[in-house]
């Protein structure tokens, strides 16, 4: 082999060791939570009927847990997150470069906390305290309130129920706090409790009227 041939191939398997050592070991679980502690690196992150919980400057791959919630601790970043039947908390400054899905549960992001992909889920509240969405929400009964400061990109959309519900559904009631911005098309396909404050700027309202109010809350 030649010396050039060599040290390259030598300079591949250094950087392939590297970066798998960057991100660090994948944990699979079943009956079980899984716990992250401050400043380590982990891979993907999955488990069955248990919850993750990744401490403050931890890192991960993807999240992902079936019955259980997933807690994101403050300056965390991941790639993606997603529950069935749990809910999904971004701490102070956490980061997430994907999407976040959580079928039956709430999202909630605290102040500096962001989501680089789209948000959704079909039952829970979404929170954003002075957050950031850049890929949108979508949700088909979740309530929505979008806290003062908060910004979201790519819109909002509330789908419609499928199959078969008793009585009238109660409406999903959504607020858009002070100096928060929406930009993109806020679709609501069902009908909808709609609160924007008179400091936020949105983009067009569809399938629904809203109701302006002043101060920190409707």
């Amino acid at each position: 082999m030649h010396r050039s041939t060599a040290l390259t191939a030598a300079l591949v398997s250094l950087c392939l060791a590297t970066g798998a050592f960057a991100r660090g070991v994948d944990v699979d679980k079943v009956n079980g939570s899984i716990h992250i502690e401050s400043s380590q690196h982990a891979g993907d992150l999955g488990t069955v009927n248990g919850s993750i919980r990744v401490d403050d400057g931890a890192s991960a791959a993807k999240v992902s847990t079936v019955n259980g919630s997933i807690k994101l601790g403050e300056r965390v970043t991941a790639d993606a997150a997603e529950t069935v039947n749990g809910s999904i908390e971004l701490g102070q400054g956490a980061r997430i470069s994907g999407a976040v899905d959580s079928v039956n549960g709430g999202v909630s992001l605290a102040k500096g906390a962001e989501i680089a992909g789209r948000a959704s889920n079909v039952n829970g509240r979404f929170v954003l305290e002075a957050a950031h969405i850049g890929g949108g929400i979508e949700t088909v009964s979740g309530d929505i309130e979008i806290g003062a400061d908060s910004r979201v990109e790519g819109g909002i959309v509330v789908d419609k129920p499928h199959g078969w519900s008793w009585g009238k559904p109660r409406n999903p009631r959504i607020v858009i706090g002070p100096r928060a911005v929406v930009q993109g098309t806020l679709e609501f396909r069902r009908e909808v409790d709609l609160y924007v404050s008179d400091s936020a700027k949105v983009g067009e309202i569809k399938g629904a009227k809203a109701q302006a109010f002043s101060g920190e809350q409707p």
